[in-house]
């Protein structure tokens, strides 16, 4: 007799029938759901059975709950994909008593080579990633700082739409060969009246005004949405920590706001390290056996904290001595102006995190200014002797030649020449240059 694999009954509950999902005694189960605007994809995993029940239903938080009561005290775990749909679910799969949390998308485990890809598929791999622990959750906020950092957001947002409607401007002119007037590289009031004068045919004339009136709705509302978060930082909530972030120079109150609000519970993070990799300023490390190297920027994370801080770093480099002194440190030894300031902006994400936690003001570390910094020992290499040089002329006596004392007195100047990228320094001598030899 051939042994037949006993098949698992896969149910679908509804409202009305959701007794149905039943569980065997000590079974536990994790929950896995894939969420869309207008439906939800459930799948039920158990450590006995595998994939015990699997549905399709309408995005309402209160069914699914109804749906997942029958089994409530045997639910272990409850996930799904951060997206678009924000938080509400999970706040009220909570609410019910479910352990529920969002996972990150860029953390779930994906096979190589090409996969079938399905919401049912993807809710099944949600439920079985859950029961092996090989998810890793995001942090929710509570409905108030969510709605303090959608006011953060949408200036951005704003001002990003000013940005693109700028550059519009700007395209058109150069499409038409309009010159731009003077002053619109900072879109000064004078070469926005300039633009409102200039002659051009009629059709022209409209579609530039249309912009203008477009930009000009822009700027008000990028104010407005500044003036908004000035008041949210005076908040009773808001204001000790904004005031101690302020205290670093170049951070103003949209810095202050933005680190405030998207690093919100600084007290998760055990250290700087941890900081950095969720802005995306932490280098990728390659390492292996006695070899160990720091690659590119691991840009994942948070990019718009990411931008505002390097932004920011530009002028707390301009507003302290001390920092100036270690971006330049960081220019002679990358080479790259670029990657100087972003490590830069690592240390300034790391200070403000600090800041958060202890509530002292910045205070600027003691500098003095001393010689620039020597080269590394690894990248220095020593000048080799010069050649005694000695002119032979023919018809010349050896007093007109020169005595060998006269020769070696001779020191060249050398013209040192630094190279990019760390590598060494190297000194060429030339004996053209001693006054001697002019």
């Amino acid at each position: 007799m051939t042994a037949t694999k006993k098949k698992t009954r896969v149910v679908r509950p509804t409202a009305a029938t959701s007794s149905t999902l039943r569980l065997d005694t000590g079974e536990v189960a994790h929950v896995g759901i894939d969420v869309h605007k207008a439906s939800y994809h459930v799948a039920v995993v158990t450590d006995l059975r595998g994939l015990v029940a699997s549905w399709a239903q309408p995005a309402s938080p209160e069914l699914l709950v109804a749906c997942l009561d029958p089994i409530r005290t045997q639910v272990a775990r409850v996930v799904y994909e951060a997206g678009p749909t924000g938080f509400a679910l999970v706040r009220r799969l909570r609410a019910a008593g479910y352990a529920a949390e969002v996972i990150a998308p860029s953390k779930i485990p994906t096979m190589p080579g090409p996969e079938a890809k399905s919401d049912r598929l993807d809710c099944r791999k949600l439920a079985g990633f859950a029961q092996k622990g090989l998810l890793q959750p995001v942090r929710v906020p509570d409905e108030q700082q969510e709605a303090d950092r959608q006011v953060v957001r949408l200036r951005e947002q704003l001002a990003r739409k000013l940005r693109v409607i700028q550059q519009q401007i700007k395209a058109l002119l150069l499409q038409h060969g309009v010159a731009e007037p003077a002053g619109l590289t900072h879109w000064t009031a004078t070469a926005v009246d300039a633009l409102r004068r200039l002659e051009l045919a009629a059709e022209l004339r409209f579609c530039l005004d249309v912009m203008l009136d477009e930009r000009q709705h822009a700027v008000e509302q990028v104010a407005r949405a500044t003036r908004r978060l000035e008041e949210l930082a005076k908040a009773d909530r808001h204001r000790e920590t904004a005031s101690t972030l302020r205290t670093v120079p170049g951070v103003g109150p949209i810095t202050a706001m933005t680190s405030r609000v998207e690093l919100h519970d600084p007290a998760r993070f055990r250290d700087g390290g941890q900081v950095a990799r969720m802005i995306g300023l932490a280098p990728q490390v390659l390492q292996g056996g006695p070899t160990r190297r720091e690659g590119r920027r691991l840009k994942s994370g948070n990019a718009r904290l990411r931008t505002v801080l390097i932004e920011a770093a530009w002028r707390w480099v301009a507003g302290d001595v001390a920092a100036k002194a270690r971006y330049r440190r960081l220019v002679a030894s990358t080479g790259n102006g670029k990657k100087a300031i972003a490590g830069m902006a690592r240390r300034l994400a790391i200070l403000l995190w600090r800041l958060s936690l202890s509530g002292v003001p910045y205070r600027a570390a003691a500098w003095r200014p001393g010689p620039a910094p020597a080269t590394p020992e690894r990248h220095r290499q020593r000048p080799r002797p010069l050649p005694e040089r000695r002119v032979e002329r023919s018809g010349t006596t050896p007093s007109q030649r020169g005595s060998a004392s006269e020769v070696t007195a001779c020191s060249p100047r050398r013209a040192v020449t630094r190279v990019k990228r760390g590598r060494p320094s190297f000194a060429i001598a030339d004996p053209t240059l001693c006054p001697e030899h002019e």
